[in-house]
């Protein structure tokens, strides 16, 4: 608070046409601006306002100390009786109590100028030291909360009651493979001993932003004319086809034909709208399907499949047998396995980090917590870090830019994991409103990060596939299983719809194969064929979604829903592995890499 003096008063009362000559009466009012904690110009304010009421009240010694008492004395009681409240909800806000310990020592050194200290007191001298923080603040300022405190960028300080309140804290929500008396902690020196990589390089990899929105329809068009063709000799090879038909040919006798799956109107796919769009090199024709004789089929917009069936007046396919396309080749390395190699902990957890009623960073706090006790080697965090959702995002309520919010939070969590030295994996995702909204999303940009803090952090697109010592991991942050499973229609396949999804990605080999894509995805089809198909089957497979969390085994592949760390006002829930490249067994099968996983409640 600055100092308030006689001459500061006499000037705002100037203002407002108001002599006063008295220094009586401006001592009073600088005393009553010291006991009340208000700036000369406040209380000037306050009184034109009061002495308005009255009639022109004149300012004397006795009308101020009326002024006093009927309104800054009630004033200082609101403002102790809303601190106490603030103190009550056990705010997480370091930010104000930085303020409060400020305002404290400012008023001691003013209260200190009005007094005479004692004789032989032990005062402390008024000089400024070389950096003058507090003992209380200088231990603040380590805290990571500290930078995430909601006074930063926003009004509303008001931590979340749901999330404090929640239960289960810690419990394991799923497990997968053998768990009894894994040791959930990283085992490498500081991370160090990790491996990681873009599997496909820098070089061939999406690097950096990129222009869009100047697409051409015809540019749309070669690219799933080149995904039907591609997926077609494949599936030629495995089914030994001999040739595909037109798919509008008449034909007496039974013919295979192939296309894209898709409707035959805006609506959602049912089992009377499916459509097989053919190719160029099968007349690039659409042809509607008749289902009724298939046993089992599971389908969706975009998908790639050959058609068994008769068609005899060239305007309708009776498909007979239905023929799905199959996966790519798992990774293989020519670097021999050490016998003695230590399995690496990995860490996965999925935006929002923040309550959807504050902007409190708790949840991120207390995963920095998890990673601090548990020093897991590698940590894959996905956004959104800034949700585009978040409500007080939406009301533009808050003080600071968004790109500064999204700086304080990677700052925070690359500062509060120092101690541990793990690898940090950073993954973009559509609801950061501070980044470019498009898919494939090219990676953040942090040029504030300092040397030694680049050195652990990675920073990678949506989607990626990394190598971790060996094991290939797939990422994607667009929830591809929600929008997927808003448009499969299946019949005689089971009730496990999250395992008919993945296998569609995995045998699509995209980590997007849904044609059109929702309205939500703003889909770049150039950049779509060259990043965000999938080079290879990985060993891991994580597909955060607003769906339940799962863990399952599917053709191979362990796919991982580990949640997301908020699910609205509450807790939600992250994902710990535990890998190691593995030889083959004896009879020359694949064994999965993945020795064990679990998802966990924040």
């Amino acid at each position: 608070m600055a100092l308030v003096t006689g001459e500061s008063l006499k000037a705002e009362l100037e203002v407002f046409d108001i002599p006063c000559q008295d220094d009586y009466v401006l001592d009073k009012m600088v005393e009553q601006c010291i006991c009340n904690r208000i700036q000369a110009v406040e209380m000037v304010l306050e009184w034109v306002a009061y002495s308005t009421t009255k009639n022109g009240l004149k300012l004397t010694t006795d009308t101020l100390e009326h002024f006093d008492h009927e309104v800054l004395s009630k004033k200082n009681k609101s403002k102790k009786s809303l601190r106490k409240e603030e103190t009550h909800n056990r705010t997480r806000d370091i930010h104000s109590l930085q303020d409060l310990i400020k305002a404290e020592e400012e008023e001691e050194d003013l209260l200190d100028a009005y007094s005479t200290p004692a004789k032989g007191s032990q005062k402390r001298a008024l000089t400024t030291p070389e950096h003058p923080h507090s003992k209380r603040s200088t231990v603040l300022l380590s805290s990571p909360s500290l930078l995430l405190s909601p006074a930063r960028f926003s009004p509303s300080t008001t931590p979340s009651q749901k999330y404090s309140q929640r239960g289960g804290k810690g419990e394991v929500a799923v497990s997968f493979g053998v768990v009894q008396g894994t040791r959930w902690a990283g085992s490498k020196n500081l991370g160090a001993g990790v491996q990681l990589q873009l599997l496909e390089g820098p070089e061939d990899s999406l690097g950096c932003s990129y222009k869009y929105m100047f697409q051409r329809l015809r540019d749309v068009r070669n690219v799933l004319t080149e995904k039907i063709e591609e997926l077609g000799d494949n599936l030629k090879t495995h089914f030994n086809i001999e040739e595909f038909a037109p798919v509008s040919l008449p034909a007496q006798d039974s013919i295979t034909v192939l296309g894209q799956v898709c409707c035959d109107s805006n609506g959602k796919l049912n089992a009377h709208s499916v459509l097989l769009e053919a190719g160029p090199d099968q007349g690039g024709q659409v042809v509607p399907v008749d289902l009724s004789e298939l046993k089992e089929y599971s389908l969706f917009p975009g998908q790639v499949v050959a058609l068994e069936g008769m068609n005899t007046t060239g305007k309708k396919l009776m498909a007979s047998k239905l023929c799905e396309g199959v996966p790519l080749p798992f990774y293989s390395s020519d670097v021999r396995m050490e016998m003695d190699e230590e399995p690496v902990n990995i860490l996965v957890a999925c935006g929002p980090y923040t309550p959807s009623d504050s902007l409190t960073f708790d949840p991120l706090l207390d995963l920095i917590n998890v990673i601090v006790k548990d020093h897991p080697d590698v940590c894959l965090l996905l956004g959104p870090f800034v949700d585009s959702k978040h409500e007080q995002i939406e009301k533009a309520q808050v003080t600071e830019t968004f790109e500064d919010i999204f700086s304080r939070c990677i700052t925070s969590i690359v500062d509060g994991t120092k101690s541990v030295g793990c690898h940090l994996v950073i993954v973009p995702s559509q609801r950061d409103i501070h980044h470019h909204f498009i898919y494939p999303q090219p990676p953040f940009t942090l040029p504030n990060l300092s040397k030694d803090q680049a050195q652990r952090v990675t920073l990678v697109p949506d989607p990626c596939t990394l190598l971790i010592d060996g094991v290939t991991v797939g990422l994607t942050s667009t929830d591809i299983l929600f929008h997927m499973g808003a448009e499969e229609i299946s019949c005689g396949t089971g009730s496990d719809r999250f395992s008919r999804i993945l296998k569609h990605m995995l045998t699509q080999r995209s980590y997007y194969p849904l044609y059109p894509p929702v309205e939500d995805v703003n889909m770049d089809y150039d950049k779509f064929q060259s990043f965000a198909q999938m080079p290879l089957t990985p060993d891991i497979l994580i597909i955060p979604s607003e769906l339940r969390y799962f863990v399952k085994d599917v053709v191979g592949c362990v796919c991982v829903n580990p949640g997301r760390l908020t699910k609205g006002q509450v807790g939600g829930t992250y994902g710990r592995l535990l890998v190691q490249r593995r030889a083959a067994a004896e009879d020359g099968s694949r064994v999965s890499p993945c020795l064990a996983a679990q998802v966990v409640k924040i």
